[in-house]
């Protein structure tokens, strides 16, 4: 890190320090109980979390930052674009944009550790995280004025649109919070109307059991059936209602080059995924999020995808996956299998 003047506070050298690791926003809020509390708990009763147990599990923590950092006095939150502007996807699957390239989770968490040690030398104690920990990150960057709340339930900011990712660091230290910003979605509703499987139930409320990114993603089983032509060709996430978003329109390509898409994995056509075994797999996508799904989710979602969109040539490869030693992606297969023949011999008659 280069030196900075002795006289600049302790706040202004962390923006500094934050702006020299490439974060694009630092801001401060105090290390309250956060909003929307009640709303979060409501959504858990209701069950809309599906099958992420590790939301109820740490729900009380993630309602109250002082039982992850008994005297937490402030929260920093740092922003990361990731934003790496349009890609021509036709027969290569949709990922959502975070997941083009690098785990941000390891990208991030680097940036944190130095901010750490510089906290550590004003005394301070720290708890950092990457959308890993038990604490309400939106929240924290709304009280901070990161951004807003949109209708979606993302985070909007002015100059990012929705294309950034959080981290924020629990502090003992005390900062002068930063003010809140103002709600500018007005009447908008592109967001909810753009949603394909009406997971945006209503505004600011999204029932998980229905959205893309949790099917693809966070669900470990069999995707049902009645939501799986609604996928498309997605195959890993859903950007589907971040890029309806009008603030969108103000996004600028990221500066850090981790999150550009490697190239053998954008050379990849949707078939070329179901002959990738385990090894491959492991090989392939190491440094990426995508790992996170293992083998059995990805190509779960690769079969779905080829069930909407794929063609008699993608035959082949699903009838060897039919065979799969896994039954979940078996399972997928067959059913991709069964659309696509059902849509040629329409085509043909």
């Amino acid at each position: 890190m280069n030196p900075h003047s002795s006289s600049s506070s302790l706040r202004e050298q962390v923006v500094a320090i934050s702006r020299e690791l490439g974060f694009d926003i630092c801001r401060f809020a105090t290390a309250d109980r956060p909003k929307h509390t009640g709303a979060f708990r409501d959504w858990l009763d209701h069950g809309a979390g599906g099958e992420m147990t590790y939301l109820s599990r740490n729900a009380e923590k993630r309602c109250d930052p002082h039982q992850v950092l008994p005297r937490a006095k402030s929260v920093i939150v740092l922003a990361l674009n990731y934003f790496q502007g349009d890609r021509v996807e036709e027969n290569r699957g949709r990922i959502a944009r975070y997941a083009w390239g690098e785990d941000y989770h390891q990208v991030i968490e680097k940036k944190l550790g130095a901010v750490d040690r510089f906290l550590r030398t004003s005394g301070g104690v720290q708890k950092c995280y990457v959308d890993t920990g038990p604490i309400l990150e939106r929240d924290h960057a709304a009280s901070a004025g990161v951004g807003w709340h949109g209708k979606s339930t993302m985070l909007l900011n002015r100059e990012l649109g929705t294309w950034f990712f959080l981290a924020e660091i629990l502090t003992t230290l005390e900062f002068a919070p930063d003010r809140s910003q103002p709600d500018r979605c007005g009447t908008c509703t592109q967001c909810i109307q753009a949603c394909p499987t009406g997971a945006i139930t209503a505004p600011h409320r999204v029932d998980a059991r229905r959205c893309i990114s949790y099917l693809t993603i966070e669900l470990k089983g069999s995707i049902p059936v009645e939501l799986r032509t609604l996928i498309g060709d997605r195959i890993y996430g859903c950007d589907a209602c971040l890029d309806a978003c009008p603030w969108n329109r103000f996004a600028r390509v990221s500066r850090e080059t981790a999150f550009q898409m490697p190239a053998d994995i954008a050379s990849l056509r949707l078939r070329d995924y179901l002959g990738l075994d385990e090894e491959k797999f492991r090989a392939l996508f190491r440094k990426s999020p995508i790992k996170r799904t293992k083998r059995r989710g990805l190509i779960r979602n690769v079969c779905v995808a080829l069930g909407n969109v794929g063609g008699a040539d993608d035959l082949p490869a699903l009838e060897k996956a039919s065979t799969d030693d896994e039954p979940l992606i078996a399972e997928h297969a067959r059913w991709a299998i069964e659309q696509i023949r059902r849509r040629v011999s329409g085509s043909v008659s």
